[in-house]
């Protein structure tokens, strides 16, 4: 047992106080248009550094491309410093934290959008009733920034006291909400169009840090690295400036610090120029009534002054936002280490609130229309195309210093934490979310069938999968039961060391909870983990085949891993094909899967002579093998060496032994890549591109056609994807994220592996699933929801 660093994670208290404290996760409980982009998902879920950075600039504040150019560099420099970028924007009356390139670009080009508005906290539910798009200003951004508890957000300029401002009383609502959000503002000081005296008088008086972030203590004037004025405060270091929000964090404060960065040194000389041309762009909007146009006069004079200085301000305004980029950038790796040292997991990213009691129905005849979710407006969600019927579970993870304090009855100092697990779980997440980011459309499209505890583990579970957006009509509770829970002991390099699963809930499920979800949905494609009992499967897998359902079989361990061959043996008779359509083992539980298989005899009965006999393999089949395994088994290592394991150790022999009970395998093998074996007979042989392609030793394929059956058999090897050596973060949830994304390829593309180049896609998305998780202390990472670009070219 390790000594846990996480100080009480595992009270049920603990879990309380921590979500209540998720602003964004209350939001999303009350299914408030909010986006996070997968990249800053995955950074404030794993405590990684982000930058938000507002978008009004961008739709209001320079001239297309100039201002898409600007973002773009932005964004650049803040992933320079190893800092995620958070553009913050509405788009189409949702609110988007993270920005993908072409809704960047939506918003920069004023020319085809014109409509964009200007967005302070008075419009933001307007806006998102009226389904408008939307830059948002310092006020807004700070909001949105400190709902997803981003801690550092740099711009160009804030908001102040406008000139005659104490007549008017014209004062921007980003220094009220300063007051507000726990962030920390990174600005070339106010804007020098403003009232800069009345302005640091008026932050004083809310209580507001201002923070100069340089040599003295002289506050920025935009253009100006001196305004005259000073701060009463100086900083020139970004861990001294993370500290400072970190203590605001410690002490419960709410308010936000401003960071005075002066422009670049470069710039300074034309300060003075610049702002002769300020001056003259105030005087002008006060003769033309322009000041009493409300929040179109900053605009309007930044454009100005642009006027006057022929494009130098504009030049000068990149600068100074480049440069806050820069040092919010660095602030921000500064606060993550900090924040990651005192172990202060609570404050990074928000995690939904548990209810007193679920909501949830407690039988399968009450789940199967009673979900709801944000795209179907509380109507009864439609058939799932993919059911998958497995282990819903808590994973307390636990991780030492170093691997030499691993010991024999002792405690060691370490890292503990605690996430969504399950085998059936997690396949279920990555599949959600490859298929809900292809579409709309697809985000009810996946369901998970699993038991819950009423338990707080059970409740955790519930709640949490309703936050990632998951329906959850198919999470049943049982009284008095005990949620599936599996601990895991993992070495210092990530790598699993040993664990216990407590799995009896889902291991006692009666099969015909199951046969309820298969006959009112009758998916696509239906998914089961080897955590049921052979029971169970027998249920699941008949009804299945009774209902033209493919079969997906997930075998989750080596000891589980026989559990799907009693099922197979009750349906063998009564199928003229594979009972099981997919099967996707590693190399161990493929050996035991065969042995087993033999043990029972099946290796025996008729059926399986009949279909070996069918596939009609000979001499050319065994020397194309051969050919293939002198193939390396990596491109990028030799180290890995070669294919030789496909025939030295029976793989290849194992393989097509099975295929008489599982149609296509996809065989997990690690650094080795993954190993597909697949048998075509009669329409799918005639229909398929297989059946006009022959053995392939460059593109890793062989081919062997039937003369007699017609039948066709492809063994392909794939490559493992690169990960680079030191980005290995765990290994837990990788093969059930290549299990997932490929259950989203086959629900979106039924026919993948009926074609090289189909084929060759699908196991990219699925490998592609796996290196994310990798690389994520998360099961399954919140990057998956990055590969529907991938899956739309399927």
């Amino acid at each position: 047992m390790l000594q846990a660093s996480f100080r009480g994670i595992f009270t049920n208290q603990r879990l309380i106080s921590l979500r209540k404290a998720s602003s964004l996760s209350a939001a999303r409980g009350r299914r408030a248009p909010i986006d996070v982009h997968p990249e800053v998902e995955d950074a404030l879920a794993t405590g990684k550094p982000v930058v938000a950075l507002e978008s009004t600039i961008i739709t209001h504040g320079m001239p297309y491309p100039t201002s898409l150019e600007m973002a773009q560099s932005v964004e650049r420099i803040v992933r320079s410093t190893g800092s995620i970028p958070a553009t913050i924007a509405v788009i189409g009356g949702r609110i988007k934290i993270g920005l993908h390139p072409a809704e960047l670009e939506r918003l920069a080009d004023q020319r085809s959008n014109p409509t964009a508005v200007k967005l302070s906290r008075r419009d933001i539910a307007a806006a998102i009733a009226l389904k408008k798009d939307g830059g948002t200003t310092c006020c807004s951004t700070l909001i949105f920034a400190a709902l997803a508890g981003i801690k550092v957000f740099a711009t160009g300029g804030l908001g102040g006291v406008h000139r005659g401002g104490e007549n008017t009383m014209d004062v921007s609502a980003d220094l009220h909400e300063l007051t507000r959000c726990p962030v920390g503002l990174v600005s070339a000081g106010v804007k020098s169009i403003l009232d800069i005296r009345r302005t640091l008088e008026y932050l004083e008086t809310l209580g507001v840090p201002v923070v100069s972030y340089a040599e003295t203590h002289d506050f920025p004037a935009f253009y100006s690295g001196r305004s005259g004025f000073e701060s009463p405060w100086r900083i020139n270091d970004p861990r001294t400036a993370a500290q400072i929000l970190h203590t605001h964090w410690q002490l419960g404060m709410s308010n936000g610090a401003l960071f005075a960065v002066p422009i670049p040194a470069e710039y300074e000389a034309v300060g003075s120029a610049l702002q002769e041309a300020v001056e003259q762009a105030v005087r002008e909007s006060e003769e033309q009534n322009i000041s009493n146009l409300g929040k179109a006069v900053t605009p309007w004079l930044l454009n100005r002054v642009g006027e006057l200085t022929q494009g130098k301000s504009l030049a000068s305004n990149i600068a100074l936002v480049e440069n806050t980029a820069l040092v919010g950038g660095q602030i921000a790796v500064e606060y993550a280490k900090i924040a990651g040292d005192r172990h202060d997991q609570d404050q990074c990213y928000p995690v939904t609130g548990i209810r007193g009691k679920p909501d949830e129905p407690h039988s399968a005849s009450d789940v199967a229309s009673s979900g709801t979710t944000d795209d179907f407006k509380g109507q009864p969600l439609p058939n799932a195309s993919l059911v998958v019927v497995g282990c819903a579970a808590v994973d307390i993870t636990s991780q030492p210093l170093t691997d030499s304090d691993l010991g024999h009855q002792s405690t060691f100092p370490g890292k503990v934490s605690m996430s969504l697990g399950g085998v059936g779980r997690n396949i279920a997440e990555a599949a959600h979310r490859v298929l809900s980011s292809h579409s709309d459309e697809s985000s009810a499209a996946t369901l998970l069938v699993s038991l819950v505890g009423d338990d707080s583990f059970g409740r955790l579970l519930s709640e949490e999968t309703r936050m990632l957006g998951m329906r959850t009509d198919g999470l049943i509770p049982v009284r008095g039961g005990r949620s599936s829970v599996c601990s895991l002991l993992l070495e210092r390099s990530g790598a699993l060391r040993a664990g216990v699963a407590d799995m009896d809930l889902v291991r006692n499920m009666d099969g015909h909870v199951a046969r309820e979800f298969i006959l009112a949905h009758k998916p696509k494609l239906l998914a089961v983990d080897g955590n049921l009992s052979p029971d169970t499967l027998k249920v699941v897998v008949s009804e299945c085949s009774r209902n033209g359902v493919d079969v997906f079989f997930e075998p989750t361990s080596v000891v589980k891993s026989a559990s799907i061959l009693p099922a197979i043996a009750s349906n063998l008779d009564q199928l003229a094909w594979s009972p099981i359509t997919f099967a996707s083992p590693n190399l161990l539980e493929l050996a035991h899967l065969y042995q087993q298989a033999q043990l029972l005899d099946l290796t025996s009965h008729d059926r399986w002579w009949q279909v070996l006999d069918s596939l009609g393999l000979g001499s050319k089949f065994r020397t194309d093998l051969d050919l293939l395994s002198r193939r390396e088994a990596s491109s990028h290592d030799t180290s890995r060496g070669n294919l030789a394991f496909l025939v030295e150790k029976g793989v290849a022999q194992m393989a097509i032994n099975l295929l008489p009970f599982f149609r296509h395998l996809v065989i997990k093998c690690g650094d080795l890549g993954v190993v597909v074996v697949m048998r075509f007979t009669g329409d799918d042989a005639a229909e398929s591109s297989w059946s006009t392609e022959s053995t392939n030793h460059h593109k890793r394929y062989v081919v062997s056609h039937s003369p007699t059956s017609g039948d066709i058999v492809v063994l392909q090897h794939f490559p493992a994807m690169q990960l680079p050596s030191d980005a290995l973060v765990n290994t837990t949830g990788a093969g059930d994220s290549l299990v997932g994304a490929l259950l989203a390829a086959l629900v979106q593309s039924p026919k993948a592996f009926h074609s090289t180049i189909s084929l060759q896609r699908t196991i990219d998305i699925a490998q592609h699933a796996a290196l994310l998780s990798l690389q994520s202390p998360l099961a399954v990472s919140p990057l998956l929801s990055s590969l529907h670009g991938e899956l739309s070219h399927q």
